[in-house]
């Protein structure tokens, strides 16, 4: 009897944008994308996200010769706030009569923004009242827990880093230091429509930033792979992903512009996006969002921080799984899954080596005694689709560890 390929396949969804433009010098066609959802291009950018695409004249001039009025709502300093969310839809324009497109240009934490003030300016009866608890309401896990019920206004993302994946993603990292969290703005209908991925808008980033957004899309590929929620389709990107993602951040680092490597995280950091998107994810991005929240951690910092930890504590139960991704970057891997295991496991502590972020977390400001905090407080989403099931208890010697 031939094998049944249809073995081990449950009923899936996947959820991406509807257009997808990668590519050098893409950005180009950022007003032809744009006038597809709209006629007036409502802007959220990055502080130093503007710069890699000429300046905001540039952008203006590019998106208005189109055909598109142009409109500056929001400006993204950090990772976003409540408070950060709510200020941009206060001051919104009314809606009524306009054809609205939110282009967002920047980082991860500007499209989240972005998607966040996009999905609330369809779903509140009154933009102006829109205050912390409004936006918080909104979010998972605080507040009312009020769904997204209307489309948001369409959305064209424009990364101007290769980590998050947050063009190809539903939800919206939002967070709030007076209440201490840091939570999901969740649902389908928050991707972006349309996602244009220029490698070269790459270029600026700082080396620190280039490592530490490079081993954050890393970290989702690898996560989204062994997830208990993993989907076969997400899983054949991350094969398409990884090995050249593995092979083209020490490349980055090395060169800033060598645009083939460039290419490739910008690649991988897209696909990581619709991986996680349609899987799950794992222990480092369960304890990363609390990180950020006591120590103000970058959330791409936060991750590399503790993927060496995650695949060591997660490969007795991937063995097979990991020994597939060495295979996939090693065509002379061992054929034997132990070794191979092995073998990925050392890659990922070799690339973070490589990378220069930091290994521990008192190196980014943990004191010890906040680690029973940290284990108690991590989890989520993330935690529940690790492959080891981790409670407070058994993840705190984890923690120990890397401390």
């Amino acid at each position: 009897m031939p094998p049944s390929f249809a073995t081990g396949l449950e009923r899936y969804d996947f959820l991406c944008p509807s257009s997808v433009l990668f590519g050098i010098g893409r950005f180009a066609e950022l007003g032809d994308m744009a006038t597809r959802f709209g006629r007036e291009a409502w802007l959220v950018t990055g502080s130093r996200s503007l710069e890699a695409c000429g300046g905001e004249a540039a952008v203006a001039a590019l998106l208005r010769t189109a055909g598109l009025d142009v409109i500056r709502v929001g400006t993204c300093t950090g990772e976003p706030t409540v408070a950060d969310v709510a200020s941009v839809v206060r001051e919104l324009p009314p809606l009524e009569g306009r054809e609205a497109v939110v282009v967002a240009i920047g980082g991860g934490a500007t499209i989240d923004l972005a998607k966040a003030v996009a999905a609330l300016a369809t779903n509140l009866s009154n933009l102006p009242d829109c205050d912390e608890d409004t936006v918080a309401d909104h979010l998972e896990g605080v507040g009312r827990g009020l769904p997204i019920v209307r489309p948001p206004l369409p959305m064209v993302a424009v990364p101007t880093t290769a980590g998050t994946g947050a063009e190809a993603t539903r939800n919206a990292v939002i967070s709030c230091p007076r209440r201490r969290f840091k939570k999901s703005m969740r649902s389908p209908l928050l991707v972006p429509r349309a996602a244009l991925v220029d490698p070269a808008l790459t270029v600026p980033c700082p080396r620190d930033v280039t490592a530490a957004s490079g081993l954050d899309a890393i970290t989702q590929l690898i996560e989204s792979f062994v997830c208990r929620f993993r989907a076969p389709l997400p899983r054949a990107l991350v094969l398409d992903a990884l090995p050249r993602a593995l092979a083209a951040l020490p490349r980055v680092l090395a060169d800033p512009r060598d645009l083939d490597a460039r290419a490739a995280m910008s690649h991988a950091a897209l696909l990581s996006g619709m991986a996680l998107t349609n899987s799950g994810l794992g222990m480092a991005h369960g304890v990363a969002a609390a990180l950020g929240i006591e120590c103000g951690t970058p959330h791409g910092v936060a991750c590399a921080v503790m993927l060496p930890a995650t695949v060591a504590v997660n490969r007795p139960a991937c063995r097979d799984d990991f020994a597939m991704l060495e295979q996939a970057v090693d065509p002379d891997a061992p054929r034997d899954h132990e070794a191979a295991a092995d073998a990925f496991v050392g890659r990922v502590e070799r690339l973070c080596d490589t990378a220069g972020t930091p290994r521990r977390l008192a190196e980014v400001g943990l004191p010890r005694e906040r680690l029973s905090w940290l284990a108690a407080n991590s989890g989520g989403a993330s935690m529940r689709g690790n492959p080891v099931s981790l409670d407070p208890q058994t993840l705190l010697p984890i923690l120990e560890r890397v401390w």
